[in-house]
């Protein structure tokens, strides 16, 4: 279990630093002659590490212990220089001390300890020590202690701009997923609800005078419909698969341009007949182009679907050794985008696909009538 040794370890941490002023006073009453009088600095020292192991877990608990044991142990040192000596020692442990506070707690609480220490090392310089240029030692324990507190809070306030900066990271990333899935849906349901509102509406017209094709319109619709369905459900699993108590979901393979004939299948059945142009290799092509050459295809088509007012289109794609070139045109009297400005993504989303790849994207009106989308990005050279 791993909680009894946390508490165990803490009880043991804290015994010792509690020991620290028996063992320092044990370390100043060693008895005189020369081995006692060489084992004093060794041993005061060995005793100054016992307050550090509170400090790893408690830094402001382990300066307080230093600077309350300390003081008054020091008070009974005897011999002047061993004195001088061992307040030296502690003023350069309690420093250190308090730069950790300052790294590890915030100003509100370092500050206060900074202060503190610098007044009781102070106290016990002016007090023990009997120093003789009072102005100059508190000027070099002042310095000391800001010093430290200052290398402590830069040292926090860095830690404080990485984890900053790592959480902003991570929401730009979260953004990012978000705008991927959003295009994504859009993608998908704005082509399968315009093949389905084609088909609904010839079935209308004819379900009277033409039973057998209203019945394969509703047929188109509830084999797009199912095919949306599908398609929705496994996203919706793959957003979950990042859930900590399950495991992760397994994903379908991205459509990519070998899926263009299911493609213009469904489009013939929403009454737009597709005369797809393939021209060049057909070398794989990495995972994000080849699908958003897909979605781009498949976009430009909705939106001859909804909105140009035809019966066919042209698509045609080129890839040689350093580029992937994709055109889709029609000759409707319509735009081939939505009649009010701002009401679709279509374009938006196919100009951000073309770009966060670093191609070059073209749309609008053809000269002798008729809507174009141009689309050309470039190949990196792994596929050339």
């Amino acid at each position: 279990m791993p909680t009894p040794p946390k508490r165990t370890g803490g009880v043991l941490v804290w015994s010792a630093a509690l020991l620290f002023p028996f063992a320092l006073f044990a370390t100043i009453t060693l008895p005189g002659g020369g081995d006692g009088n060489l084992l004093q600095l060794p041993l005061a020292a060995l005793a100054l590490l016992l307050p550090l192991g509170l400090a790893r877990r408690s830094p402001l608990a382990g300066l307080l212990v230093l600077l309350a044991g300390g003081t008054a142990v020091l008070f009974l040192v005897q011999d002047e220089t061993f004195g001088r000596i061992l307040i030296l020692v502690v003023v350069i442990v309690a420093d250190g001390m308090a730069g950790h506070v300052a790294a590890t707690r915030p100003r509100r609480l370092s500050l206060p300890a900074a202060a503190l220490t610098a007044v009781v090392q102070g106290n016990l310089a002016l007090t023990i020590g009997q120093v003789d240029d009072v102005p100059t030692v508190l000027t070099v324990i002042l310095l000391g202690v800001i010093t430290a507190w200052v290398i402590g809070d830069s040292i926090r306030q860095r830690r404080r701009h990485a984890a900053t900066q790592r959480e902003q990271a991570e929401a730009r990333a979260v953004e990012a997923e978000r705008l991927r899935i959003a295009r994504e849906l859009h993608d998908m349901v704005a082509h399968s609800i315009a093949v389905i509102a084609v088909q609904a509406g010839m079935g209308r017209r004819v379900i009277d005078t033409q039973p057998a094709e209203a019945r394969n319109a509703l047929a188109n619709i509830e084999d797009t419909s199912r095919e949306t369905a599908a398609a929705l459900r496994r996203m919706l699993v793959s957003l979950r698969r990042s859930d900590g108590g399950s495991a992760p979901a397994p994903r379908d393979p991205a459509p990519g341009l070998a899926d263009l004939d299911d493609l213009v299948t469904r489009s013939a059945q929403a009454g737009v007949e597709i005369r797809l142009r393939r021209h060049g290799d057909r070398a794989p092509l990495p995972p994000d182009i080849d699908l958003s050459a897909y979605r781009i295809v498949q976009e430009a088509v909705t939106n001859v679907i909804r909105h140009a007012g035809t019966g066919h289109c042209d698509v045609g794609v080129q890839q040689d050794g350093r580029a992937l070139t994709i055109e889709v045109t029609d000759d409707g009297p319509g735009t081939g985008v939505p009649a009010v400005a701002g009401s679709g993504n279509g374009l938006t989303g196919m100009r951000e696909r073309v770009s966060l790849l670093g191609g070059e994207f073209a749309s609008g009106p053809r000269p002798g009538g008729g809507f174009r989308i141009a689309a050309t990005i470039p190949l990196p050279e792994t596929t050339r």
